[in-house]
């Protein structure tokens, strides 16, 4: 009879990744399973508070933004790989993922939770070198910039703009904004007005309903939207658009029916992908009618190791039924702002 040990992999540290590795960690039979959780960092970059830091620069921080996954797997019951998944190779029995390194790694079930590739201030490199040349790099265009473009109005740029107006009053800030409004149409048109009174009062301009064509950020001389708008003081681009899904390598594996229109993984209700029983997807990652946030991947982690428990078990398996859309946008130390949709 073999002893070898079936592995149930996770690909991605951020909220729904550890969330699920906490629940498997517990109830885990590691008599017959080895809980792997696969991450391109050694910690997991709390991406909520460094756009503070990208302001201050402060050390003291970086304690609190980066949290290593050594007290995650109860009574050490996991491991963790440090790694970037290239690809991965699937069936109804199971499969492997390969690292960049050239690692294989199989897998008896698996729990995509990779989150989403960012612009700007939060868009952190893969490795840890790279993450200090990063925050480095984005305080010192900050810091020595005098009229700053933030393109994105959503919560990344109203917060930016924010601490920018904290450490540096005297700073002249710009919002390029694609829609009429800050935010999106998730929210009610009196929550994401009440958002751009908040914002004008510190002293942020806002240029709605216009668009800024620089795809990185940089170092300019003066700019124009493209309605024609000029900004003839404009010395630094700061990127704050959404983001947008990492999952190509999941489109190179399993086809492009795997993706929604949108680029997300299709899923069912249990979190399942749709042609694979023990191929799982979590956190921002998914095609679901939801915003991408923290707060909701941490309960699709919670719910997806507890499906995968169940389906190992074979028992039935529990669907999610989506959260209340709320956010929490800060703008600078003192004031913070908490709206909620009208729909569920």
């Amino acid at each position: 009879m073999s002893t070898a040990l079936k592995n149930i992999v996770i690909v991605g540290g951020g909220a729904a990744g550890v969330n699920a590795a906490k629940v498997l960690s517990k109830t885990l039979d590691t008599s017959k399973y080895q809980l792997i959780l696969i991450n391109p960092l050694p910690y997991r970059i709390w991406l909520i508070a460094t756009l503070r830091w990208s302001v201050t620069n402060d050390e003291t921080l970086k304690k609190d933004i980066t949290l290593p996954y050594d007290k995650i797997f109860a009574n050490g019951n996991g491991k963790f790989v440090e790694g970037t998944v290239k690809s991965f190779q699937a069936s109804k029995e199971g499969g492997s993922v390969t690292l960049e390194s050239g690692e294989v790694i199989n897998y008896h079930v698996l729990l995509l939770s990779q989150g989403l590739s960012w612009n700007g201030p939060v868009a952190f490199p893969r490795n840890t070198t790279g993450v200090k040349e990063h925050i480095d790099t984005i305080h010192n265009q900050l810091s020595k910039a005098k009229h700053i473009v933030l393109v994105g109005g959503g919560a990344v740029g109203i917060e930016l703009a924010g601490e920018i107006k904290d450490e540096w009053p005297e700073k002249k800030v710009t919002i390029v904004q694609g829609d009429k409004m800050l935010l999106n149409d998730a929210y009610p048109v009196k929550a994401r007005k009440a958002m751009e009174s908040s914002v004008r009062a510190r002293g942020i301009e806002l240029i709605l309903d216009d668009y800024v064509d620089f795809a990185e950020t940089e170092t300019v001389n003066g700019i124009s939207t493209r309605s024609g708008t000029k900004l003839s003081t404009a010395d630094l681009v700061v990127q704050t658009r959404g983001p947008s899904p990492n999952t190509a390598f999941v489109s190179e594996a399993l086809g492009p029916s795997s993706l929604s229109s949108r680029g997300f993984i299709n899923v069912r209700p249990t979190l399942q992908l749709t042609e694979y029983d023990n191929i799982f997807a979590a956190g921002d990652t998914i095609e679901w009618k939801e915003q991408k946030q923290s707060a909701k991947a941490a309960p699709h982690g919670a719910l997806v190791g507890a499906n995968i428990l169940a389906f190992l078990n074979n028992v039935p398996l529990k669907p999610y039924k989506g959260a209340v859309e709320m956010i929490v946008v800060t703008n600078g130390k003192a004031s913070r702002l908490c709206f909620f949709s009208r729909d569920r």
